[in-house]
């Protein structure tokens, strides 16, 4: 049995769904809430459904049964404010699971973030060292936080302190796709626009305030929640493989290239207005971000990139445009 946490989150709940389609129904650990949540686990079997809050007590009956974690839960608003709640959600419970899996002999499988890069001042280079992770500065508490973490793990294994059998970080770049449904202001720009913009609306995108870019010409590294979910399962296949790892498509495009890869979608001609960014968010936009794919590569992952214009025509097409538009 895999253990998923946040697995009725965005990510999560893909990896549940390609987990029970393989015929392998994994325990889910996740807060469900008042909202619709729920509707992102509701096609599939699960194995058991945890409160988070009896996780530990969970794992002390239920461990042996386990043969992998693979731990996605986590606040992932980049606007959360209450630092305390995410050094808790993102640090401390991300702590437990390397002890816990350490002592177990379990391996883990962990999300991180490409927020810990900051504003790309130092790069994307995904080099595991504490040398490396010292130069980084994240922008925000939810960057921090999981920056924390892999700056833990780094420090665990160059002291050679217990670790998983297997275990690897995965820098999750600017992952779009179904299931994000719930996230609100944290839905990808396609969650978010999908419905005005399909009834006539333009698309607005921010103006830029860097030199370098026009407004629209900002750049991000986009990528196919259906390529993370092969990582993932890649490495739960080959447990020999442990590291710290991007997970993107390896090549940054513009805002502008994801609005006209949604209008093309549609079916329709592009209409992309430009509002000005909030002051609240202008010191910590990043700019570009591009995850070189080369250390993942190296290790053995062979999976395909999904490009851009057939992720949005999946997206658009197959779950946004449907009754029924969960995975």
């Amino acid at each position: 049995m895999i253990l998923v946490t946040g697995g009725a989150g965005f990510i999560g709940s893909n990896i549940v769904a390609a987990l029970s389609d393989l015929g392998r129904p994994p325990a889910v650990c996740d807060v469900l809430g008042t909202d619709d949540k729920w509707r992102n686990l509701g096609r599939h079997e699960l194995a058991d459904l945890v409160d988070p809050a009896g996780l530990a007590d969970w794992l002390a009956r239920n461990g042996h049964e386990l043969e992998a974690i693979v731990h996605m839960g986590a606040i992932s608003s980049t606007m959360e404010r209450d630092a305390d709640l995410i050094a808790d959600s993102n640090f401390r419970l991300s702590k437990m699971l390397w002890s816990w899996c350490a002592t177990n002999g379990v391996p883990l499988v962990y999300a991180s973030s490409a927020a810990t890069y900051g504003d790309g001042a130092a790069g994307f280079d995904d080099a595991f060292s504490v040398e490396a992770l010292a130069r980084l500065r994240p922008l925000n508490a939810y960057g921090w936080s999981k920056h924390l973490f892999d700056r833990f793990v780094a420090r665990a294994v160059a002291d050679r302190r217990p670790q998983p059998p297997q275990w690897a970080g995965l820098k999750f770049f600017n992952v779009y796709g179904p299931n994000e449904y719930h996230k609100g202001d944290m839905r990808s720009v396609l969650g978010k626009t999908f419905e005005s913009v399909r009834g006539g609306e333009p698309l607005r995108l921010f103006r830029s305030r860097h030199p370098d870019y026009g407004d629209g010409g900002q750049m991000r590294d986009f990528v196919w929640v259906g390529d993370v979910v092969d990582a993932v399962l890649w490495l739960l296949a080959n447990p020999s493989v442990s590291g710290l790892f991007n997970l993107g498509s390896g090549r940054a495009r513009s805002w502008l290239d994801l609005g006209h890869a949604l209008f093309a979608a549609l079916g329709q001609p592009p209409r992309i207005d430009f509002v000005d960014m909030p002051d609240a968010l202008a010191g910590k936009y990043q700019y570009f971000t591009e995850a070189p794919m080369a250390r993942l590569r190296a290790a053995g992952f062979g999976g395909n990139t999904t490009s851009l214009e057939d992720g949005v025509a999946l997206y658009v097409q197959r779950y946004l445009a449907t009754d029924d538009p969960y995975r």
